[in-house]
């Protein structure tokens, strides 16, 4: 394999960027597409549990290790009458769906879903509807959702057969409330109103719930900015997180330009980690915002398709990417990006869970299976829990299209010290050539190496996995070695890599 190329990383068990929030390998489901109906919910199914859930999608979620998921929206939500999906399934109303222009049969709802977030072993990240609704029917949710009993709508959840509250910890004030396709969108100064007014009574009923006020929709949306110091001047002293949400494609084809849109997010983050702080000094205040990066992921495959659906039916395809193996290095460098920032960035939803822009894919009445980006989201997820260090990196450098300086290296290191495991992920974003890195492990003592994880796929970076078989998967025969008190490894040409040592028993 050729290595010309050449990268070094010191790695210090004081140099840390913070502990990992779980929640930063989050999902979402939304009612959207086949994401609930012919996802995770579809009766009849062969592999249908008692309560019409596909146990292959809830074994593949396992897999994934997913800590939280947002629901139900999205789009969704600012349409949603959550009294819609409750009680008796029967005799629950169908709906007009008017963000994705679908009927919403309203079959799953807020019990559903949380009986099957349980099975998953998730904890929930519930939005309120601030589109058409606003503060009675968020107080009236969280009352429902997590109030004890002796109360109006603690008792309906009980009389739905639910004894025990949900003490659902994260909320989402709303949804893209900036944009002008969002029902009910609004002002930043008439969003901002709401959202404070909304959390004050939210926490009136249950006051140890964190929320997450709506910031930009995207970075290049005009409002960018000043809607999240508008947002935050309101709501600064209701909220804990402040929300960003962002996709890429590689619309040009290009791929190395593709494969630094990374450092786009990295700029997002840090510019909305400036605005946070920007109003906390404006107010003089000792609290820090977090940022809930609560929709991030690559979404374009699909958008030619998703104009040719029927208006009104009912669980069509929608947003069904099919993801190719560059798909998967841009997601494993998003990953990374965000693990950079696990200081201020706590919550993180990858967009979507199932079927829709999603890591696992579903047939109806046939098989389930694992797209291109799984393999990043779950290496992450399960071996990237504990601290996130900050490493010293020098690597090769090249200019692309609208960046410069782009590093061949895209890398970051987490820290277990209760395992006693030390996990490298790193991306060599170069098109031809493999990369030398050596790693100073300097005061990890005793690790060694254990496994190399690679994904790589020479020769077809356009390749994508199907129902029919995953040529796109991982193998564990990559070449790190512990080496006179460090790691040498070769990465090979366009690949996503995940080195895990262990200390010596």
């Amino acid at each position: 394999m050729m290595a010309t190329n050449k990268a070094k990383m010191i790695l210090e068990k004081d140099f840390k960027v913070s502990e990992i929030d779980n929640r930063i390998y989050g999902s979402f489901i939304e009612h959207l597409g086949r994401a609930v109906y012919g996802g995770i919910y579809e009766p009849g199914h062969p592999q249908a549990d008692e309560n019409g859930f596909r146990q292959d999608v809830i074994e593949m979620v396992k897999e994934l290790q997913v800590p939280l998921v947002r629901y139900p929206g999205g789009n969704f939500v600012s349409g949603y009458n959550w009294e819609d999906g409750v009680g008796p399934v029967e005799s629950r109303p169908r709906r007009l769906e008017l963000a994705w222009r679908t009927t919403e049969t309203n079959e799953m709802g807020t019990n559903e879903f949380m009986k099957w977030a349980q099975l998953v072993n998730a904890d929930v990240n519930m939005a309120v509807n601030l589109g058409t609704r606003g503060i009675d029917a968020a107080r009236n949710l969280v009352e429902y959702c997590n109030h004890p009993g002796g109360s109006y709508y603690s008792d309906l959840r009980i009389s739905h057969g639910v004894k025990d509250p949900y003490k659902i910890k994260t909320w989402c004030l709303g949804n893209e409330m900036d944009g002008p396709w969002q029902i009910g969108h609004k002002t930043a100064a008439e969003y901002g109103r709401l959202a404070q007014e909304t959390a004050k009574a939210m926490k009136w009923v249950d006051p140890t719930i964190e929320l997450v006020a709506c910031g930009s929709s995207h970075r290049n949306m005009p409002t960018f900015a000043d809607w999240e110091a508008t947002v935050l001047d309101h709501t600064y002293d209701h909220v804990e997180f402040i929300s960003l949400h962002q996709y890429y494609g590689n619309r040009d084809n290009d791929i190395s330009n593709y494969l630094a849109l990374s450092l786009e997010m990295d700029d997002f983050i840090r510019s909305v980690i400036s605005i946070a702080d920007y109003i906390k000094a404006k107010k003089r205040g000792k609290k820090k915002i977090n940022l809930a990066f609560d929709e991030w992921n690559v979404w374009y495959h699909s958008n030619e398709a998703d104009k040719q659906i029927e208006p009104w039916s009912i669980a069509p395809p929608q947003l069904e990417d099919i993801y190719n193996f560059e798909d998967a290095l841009l997601v494993g460098c998003m990953l990374i990006t965000m693990l950079k920032h696990a200081d201020r960035l706590k919550i993180a939803c990858l967009a979507q869970l199932v079927n829709v822009i999603a890591p696992i894919m579903t047939e109806n009445n046939g098989p389930a299976w694992k797209q291109t980006i799984f393999y990043p989201y779950m290496h992450t997820s399960v071996y990237g829990r504990g601290v996130s260090l900050n490493p010293i990196i020098s690597s090769p450098k090249y200019d692309s299209k609208d960046f410069t300086d782009v590093p061949y290296l895209e890398s970051t290191a987490v820290y277990n010290e209760e395992n006693e495991q030390l996990t490298i992920f790193a991306v060599n974003r170069h098109l031809e050539e493999g990369l030398k890195l050596a790693v100073d492990i300097r005061n990890f003592e005793g690790y060694e190496v254990v496994e190399h994880i690679v994904l790589e796929n020479d020769g077809n970076v356009k390749q994508t996995n199907s129902a029919q078989g995953t040529p796109v998967a991982p193998h564990s025969n990559g070449n790190a070695k512990s080496e006179n008190g460090g790691v040498t490894a070769v990465l090979p040409k366009l690949s996503w890599n995940v080195i895990r040592l262990a200390k010596r028993k």
